[in-house]
């Protein structure tokens, strides 16, 4: 097996974990260091009872680095990591967050009648507006709304779980985005994930914007203490 093989990760298995989540993390556990394909994790992640593949697997992935604290790595942290390519460089956990609060199924019909039963994601001023039971043109998969508070957790953890105001329907994918948008250890913006998760032209401009801000100006010369020292 030559080099090129040794730096993909193997289906060990089996894993007869209960939940997606535990079995797609026994099978980066049985990885370190070695990266994974989409396939491989919807493979293992299938029911070892039934055999169907889930198609939230890519939420209990993203559950794995902001609920569990595991670092794992895609496209967007690696240059050398394709599309659809995934690596946990270590089994070490950051503190995961503390825990959240939940909507009530009175206050979720409200938030999901109010957003006509779509993504209420904005962002540029264009609504996602992708339905539940519709496919995912971007993520793949069966669409599921799922309630997010629209104020990060780590910003405030004091949400009503009645207050349909304080709530928002999410796909999947978007509940991904904003998760990695915001730090929960500091509560800022998580501009590095951000930059990440950019178009390459966009991080062309703000490495553009970067490089002007730190470009180096000429070092200005301390000041003599020659002469002037010899005629104090």
């Amino acid at each position: 097996m030559d080099d090129a093989e040794n730096k993909y990760a193997e289906i060990k298995g089996p894993y007869l974990q209960e939940s997606v989540r535990g079995r797609i993390e026994a099978f980066f556990l049985d990885n370190i260091g070695k990266i994974a394909t989409r396939d491989q994790i919807i493979e293992v992640a299938r029911d070892p009872k039934t055999g169907r593949a889930p198609e939230n697997w890519h939420q209990r992935l993203s559950e794995l680095r902001t609920d569990y604290g595991y670092t794992i790595l895609s496209w967007r942290n690696r240059a050398e990591l394709r599309v659809s390519e995934y690596l946990m460089p270590t089994a070490a956990k950051r503190i995961s967050r503390r825990t959240r609060v939940k909507i009530t199924p009175p206050a979720w019909r409200k938030v999901l009648s109010r957003a006509n039963y779509r993504c209420e994601w904005s962002e540029g001023g264009v609504i996602c507006g992708l339905r539940a039971g519709d496919i995912d043109p971007i993520g793949g998969g069966t669409v599921r709304l799922a309630p997010d508070h629209k104020t990060p957790h780590s910003v405030s953890a004091e949400i009503s779980p009645t207050n349909p105001d304080e709530w928002q329907a999410l796909c999947g994918r978007h509940q991904v985005v904003k998760k990695n948008y915001w730090d929960d250890a500091t509560g800022w913006l998580n501009v590095y994930a951000i930059v990440q998760a950019a178009s390459e032209d966009e991080k062309r401009r703000v490495y553009e914007f970067l490089r002007d801000y730190f470009r180096e100006r000429p070092k200005r010369r301390p000041p003599s203490r020659g002469r002037d020292a010899s005629r104090s």
